[in-house]
């Protein structure tokens, strides 16, 4: 998911953040498959709308039962103590119409000029988690029926924002929106659809605008024969293995993720690699220089290559470490304050980031081995 500031928690569910361990619910890093929730509910308002009424047939043709829920609110996730509702929260798919506010887009540098969601949540479980700390309450996965108002929506944000417009690199994308802040697309749209439709919207959508989306997972297929006119670029978060294999749990494994962005960039996509978080490692030359060698070898022989990265360096905060080590609290991932220097963010918050030697010394030899062996990939920022 793409980096974001947050200037307050956003709920889920309407009910606060708890500490849950989540110890044994984590499924080990994995070639991904499908997510099958265990549960999906769709709330009245969401009938209403044409979108909500193709998620409830494409996840019933799916052999997936759906709950019409009798209200808007979401009911029936809290078990007997938090682990249980951690798991029965994570194992749910809730269709529900997006907040009003949602209507009104937010910046999201330096990613992108404006965010726009499509659904909040995210099925994996990667130990460094971007939504800890930011979307409380139990953290069910909802995704939005009012998507076709969403779209629709976008078009009065044309020619603004700021992002695209200072960057000489970056000029020729136009507006950019970014769709993969609250969630992982291809975790869901083989349940949802609404990235395939989005991507056919920014693609028959005559005007300067690039739709951006990241990714975990490799299930690219439906993607492929879209209408998609390279205007949507699918940037794939990759790490080298040690952080791959530690704590991102039940994702796509690495080579699945870039032979994945192989496939969408030899059929036109515009691509990118989110590498987050980056971290100093013992032997971390030699692990990121292997992650760079894989990539390398994907993509030397695609003619018209768009390539570009956004080097994002680990972080965290006080309430996003507190949630984390709830969850997983066994887990290996160093958040020690002592070891950080702190940044403050737009809203007054605090976020532990390493030293300035540190982010130097990882800044210099990413951007020397990037021109050396990626010559042809746009690196659009470093944080």
């Amino acid at each position: 998911m793409a980096p974001l500031e947050v200037g307050a928690p956003h709920s889920a569910s309407g009910e606060e953040a708890q500490e849950r361990d989540l110890s044994r619910l984590a499924p080990a890093p994995r070639r991904s498959r499908r997510w099958v929730p265990r549960r999906v509910v769709i709330t009245p308002d969401a009938l209403e709308h044409a979108h909500g009424r193709r998620i409830v047939e494409r996840v019933e043709a799916l052999g997936i039962e759906v709950e019409r829920l009798r209200a808007n609110r979401l009911t029936g996730v809290r078990g007997d103590d938090e682990r249980q509702t951690y798991a029965r929260a994570k194992a749910t798919l809730a269709v529900v119409v997006s907040p009003p506010s949602r209507r009104r887009l937010q910046p999201i540098s330096p990613s992108a000029d404006w965010r726009v969601d499509l659904a909040e949540g995210c099925p994996a479980h990667c130990q460094y988690c971007y939504l800890a700390g930011s979307l409380s309450g139990p953290p069910v996965t909802r995704v939005y029926a009012d998507l076709d108002e969403i779209l629709d929506n976008l078009h009065g944000y044309v020619g603004t924002g700021t992002v695209t417009s200072r960057s000489t690199a970056r000029s020729a994308e136009g507006t950019t929106f970014e769709a993969s802040c609250y969630s992982d697309p291809l975790a869901l749209d083989h349940l949802t659809g609404s990235w395939q439709r989005a991507v056919e919207h920014f693609g028959t959508w005559d005007a300067p605008v690039q739709l951006r989306w990241t990714t975990k997972y490799d299930d690219v297929d439906r993607f492929l024969d879209l209408p998609h006119g390279g205007r949507t670029r699918v940037r794939f978060s990759v790490n080298c293995r040690p952080v791959t294999d530690r704590w991102e749990g039940g994702t796509s494994g690495l080579v699945e993720r870039i032979t994945a962005l192989r496939r969408l960039a030899v059929v036109g996509y515009p691509v990118g690699l989110t590498i987050a978080p980056i971290m100093p490692l013992e032997g971390w030359r030699e692990h990121y220089s292997e992650l760079l060698t894989l990539v390398e070898q994907a993509t030397a022989d695609i003619a018209g290559l768009d390539l570009t990265a956004e080097l994002i360096t680990h972080r965290f905060t006080a309430s996003s470490k507190q949630v984390l080590q709830g969850w997983y609290p066994r887990t290996t991932l160093e958040m020690d304050e002592a070891r950080r220097t702190v940044k403050r963010g737009r809203f007054g918050s605090a976020k532990h980031v390493y030293p300035r030697e540190v982010m130097a010394e990882l800044r210099g030899w990413f951007t020397e081995q990037l021109a050396a062996r990626l010559p042809r990939c746009r690196v659009l920022y470093w944080t």
